[in-house]
């Protein structure tokens, strides 16, 4: 039926019939010249809309000629008309727009130009390790719906399946590190709730977001311990210039039903502003097993979400900015287990609520203060069955997350920037088979500095203090360099340190993963589940591995790491070709990883947690992208990526518990003399992974097509061999590649546009990767319901 209807609707974009006619081309800039990427230039009323690319160029093609009013719109800039007379075939203008004085200054990231975000007085501009921006069209253009479904599709990201939480914690890994070391932020604060591991992406839409800040590398100088790996900093609309309201609704493959409602508008003269959006997701779930299992390995699962805010600018020195947002999951599992008599159902709920509050003060054109509060809280409630009926698992895990945090930043344009925070938080936890479980409380505080030194050299200087009861306190410096080596490259060198003392979640979840039959234990909750386990008959001494002894009573040490990055940025003059190639290297001490500590009298699998004591990731990636004509885009990506335990090398190079015979369980084989060439390195991680993309619009119809490709390499699943590390006779996911396509009609009279994707069209299914499901397709609709 898809073939079809995109048959008719290109037929009929075909027949559109155009007079005599004049083409609108241009350029939109700021009052310092400088191009504005993503502007809205429109034909008033209901004429055609083009976006400007990040040269500020535009084009509108078809138009009849005569004397038109143009609109021209970007974010943080006041809304400009004009009238223009077209005379000609072709008519080039220049439109220069002053900055709206309630909006924060525009800042440059990675050659584009983009809204600050509002929330906080951090610039994204200041941040000392690599960061690519993906911006709303962009999303818009991908058909994607959830975050999860945004990430999978960058460079150097890999989304992937926490072994505690099965499909239903969707996380991302970047540069190596786990979703653990890797911080989500809506609006620069701090999400929770991580059901075994994962903060699980598939829970966010991305229907009201403005853009997604990614940060590769360490960024724990700002955010903590919790950012060591990275961050994912989810950004909505921050700027209220307009009443409007949209309606999206997408439907497609495995019964997926996406529908939103975004509304906003200024109020009270001007001065404020409210901003709604409500969200609905369904999916009726896959299997990736099929033949072994009767039923999904992916739930099926409903999901509610709604978000507001509201901003007030009291007078030219002071705003206030409150704001939202409540999510539900409800997601109900049955699997049957073809041919062992043996079925599991379960049924997993999921709450969070946020809200936050901001009041943002001017002292002068220099001094600036934020004060900031954050309160979340994720409740989850799971109930396992077997086919029998009997109860095998009951749980409640509750997570509260208290931060209030004092900003004050110092400025002297295109000179010096200086932020420093202080503030503190409160981390608490509930589950039904704990007691007396007490707080984690938390003080920190930062400072960074950018020195503009000369027009050409740029430092950087950070220091973060961090003091988390049970753990102690912890400096931890950070510095960047940046220097213009010619007008078209860049050379960014980049160091820090971070500490990161073990969560909630470590310390004390205890939680079940019917998906896999196999439990994880928080660390100090480990002995006495153990022995009301023993006492119960659900596990003897026999079941237990000798690790078991070893870690049982131990605490688990704060992890610690040193991360290094050096880039080099080339763009070319005109600004359509860019190119960026980097180096990273990241040291870790006393690595917190999930270890088997033993089996229950069915077979389930018990986890629990324990410090490794060296880790490293290191590699390197390259990002190009290349714009030939102004309404064409190429770009991809490249990444190499080693990750190691430095100990399991030590051992096999000098003999130790892990120089022991290689055994080959496929043909029998064992190699008697292993050595540090036969380890491959941490589970999970693919050597390469590559994507390359292409967008394409015809301005004359109005017509956007895409095509992506993803590739992530061959990468260790399982330790086959139980030899106790990865080697190239355990199980491996095989190298596979997502073959994505998506294709847009716009109507800008009727204010609607038209979507339809394909994702992965080669069709890769794996059973080790129960997040990735087979062919897919989707149609969406998008309509413009109201706009000033």
């Amino acid at each position: 039926m898809n073939k079809y209807f995109l048959l008719l609707l290109l037929t009929a974009c075909l027949f559109q019939v155009y007079g005599q006619s004049s083409t609108l081309t241009g350029t939109v800039t700021n009052q310092a010249d400088s191009a504005i990427a993503g502007a809205e230039v429109c034909i008033l009323p209901d004429g055609p809309v083009a976006v400007t690319d990040e040269a500020g160029r535009f084009s509108l093609v078809g138009l009849a000629r005569g004397t038109v009013t143009v609109s021209v719109y970007a974010v943080g800039y006041r809304k400009h008309e004009e009238q223009v007379s077209l005379t000609r075939d072709i008519t080039e203008l220049n439109f220069r727009l002053t900055i709206d004085e309630q909006s924060l200054d525009q800042v440059d990231v990675t050659g584009r130009r983009i809204n600050a975000n509002t929330e906080t007085l951090v610039k994204l501009e200041n941040t000392i390790m690599p960061v690519t921006v993906i911006d709303r069209r962009t999303i818009e253009l991908m058909g994607s719906r959830r975050l999860d479904e945004v990430m999978k599709e960058q460079t150097g990201v890999a989304i992937v399946n926490d072994i505690a939480s099965g499909s239903r914690s969707v996380g991302v890994q970047m540069q190596g590190f786990g979703s653990e070391y890797v911080m989500v932020l809506i609006d620069g604060q701090p999400m929770v709730g991580r059901n075994g591991g994962n903060f699980d992406l598939s829970r966010i839409s991305v229907s009201n977001i403005e853009r997604v800040e990614i940060t590769k590398g360490s960024a724990a100088n700002i955010y903590g311990g919790d950012a060591l790996g990275g961050t994912i900093n989810v950004i909505t609309r921050q700027v209220v210039s307009q009443p409007q309201a949209l309606a999206s609704v997408n439907y497609g493959s495995n019964e997926t039903v996406d529908v939103s409602l975004d509304g906003e508008a200024p109020v009270l003269r001007q001065k404020g502003s409210v901003a709604l959006n409500a969200n609905y997701y369904h999916t009726g779930g896959f299997n990736t097993n099929q033949g072994t299992i009767v039923g999904t390995t992916a739930p099926p699962y409903d999901n509610y979400g709604a978000q507001g805010r509201f901003r007030y600018q009291f007078n030219e020195a002071n705003r206030l900015s409150v704001s939202g947002r409540y999510g539900l999951r409800r997601s109900f599992m049955s699997k049957d287990f073809a041919g062992a008599n043996y079925r599991t159902e379960d049924v997993l709920d999921e709450q969070d609520v946020n809200l936050s509050a901001n009041f943002d003060h001017r002292f002068n054109q220099h001094w600036r203060s934020m004060t900031r509060y954050y309160f979340t809280r994720y409740h989850a409630d799971m109930n396992v069955a077997l086919s029998q009926g009997d109860s095998i698992s009951q749980t409640t895990f509750g997570q509260l997350f208290n931060r209030l945090e004092q900003q004050v930043s110092y400025s002297i344009p295109e000179k010096l920037d200086v932020i420093t925070g202080v503030g503190g938080s409160i981390e608490g936890i509930d589950q039904n088979i704990l007691n007396d479980i007490s707080e984690i409380k938390s003080l920190f505080a930062y400072s960074q500095a950018n020195w503009n030194i000369t027009s050409k050299l740029e430092f950087t200087v950070g220091l973060r203090y961090d003091h988390i009861v049970d753990y102690g306190w912890r400096l931890d410096p950070s510095a960047a360099l940046q220097y213009q080596l010619l007008p078209t490259l860049r050379l960014k060198a980049a160091y820090g340190t971070a500490f990161k003392a073990p969560d909630m979640r470590k310390l004390y979840q205890v939680f079940y993963n019917p998906a896999y039959n196999n439990m994880v234990v928080g660390s100090y909750a480990m002995r006495d589940v153990i022995n009301a386990m023993r006492e119960s008959g659900q596990v003897s001494q026999y079941e237990l591995e000798p690790v078991y002894d070893e870690i049982k009573g131990l605490a688990l040490n704060a992890e610690m790491s040193k991360s290094y990055n050096v880039s080099l940025i080339w763009e070319s003059p005109d600004r359509n070709i860019r190119a960026e190639g980097s180096v990273f290297h990241h040291d870790i001490t006393n690595q917190i990883n999930s270890v088997l500590i033993g089996r229950d009298v069915q077979g389930g699998l018990i986890y629990s947690y324990r410090n490794h004591a060296k880790a490293y990731f290191q590699g390197a990636e390259l990002s190009l992208s290349y714009k030939p004509i102004p309404d064409l885009q190429v770009s991809g990506g490249y990444q190499y990526l080693v990750a190691k335990d430095r100990t399991v090398g030590d051992e096999i190079r000098e003999g130790g518990k892990y120089y022991s015979p290689l055994f080959d369980p496929s043909t029998g084989f064992v190699n008697y003399t292993p050595s540090t060439s036969d380890y491959w390195g941490i589970e999970n991680r693919s050597v390469h992974m590559f994507n390359a993309r292409v967008f394409y619009t015809y301005q004359p119809l109005q017509l956007s097509a895409n095509v992506r490709v993803n590739y992530r390499g061959r990468y260790p699943f399982s330790d086959l061999n139980n030899n106790g590390y990865m080697d190239r006779f355990d199980t491996f996911v095989r190298g596979h590649y997502l073959l994505n396509a998506g294709l847009e009609k716009r109507f800008p009279a009727q204010r609607m546009s038209l979507r339809l994707t394909s994702e992965n069209m080669l069709d890769f299914v794996d059973q080790k990767v129960p997040s990735q499901p087979g062919r897919v397709y989707f149609v969406g609709l998008s309509y413009q319901l109201y706009r000033k």
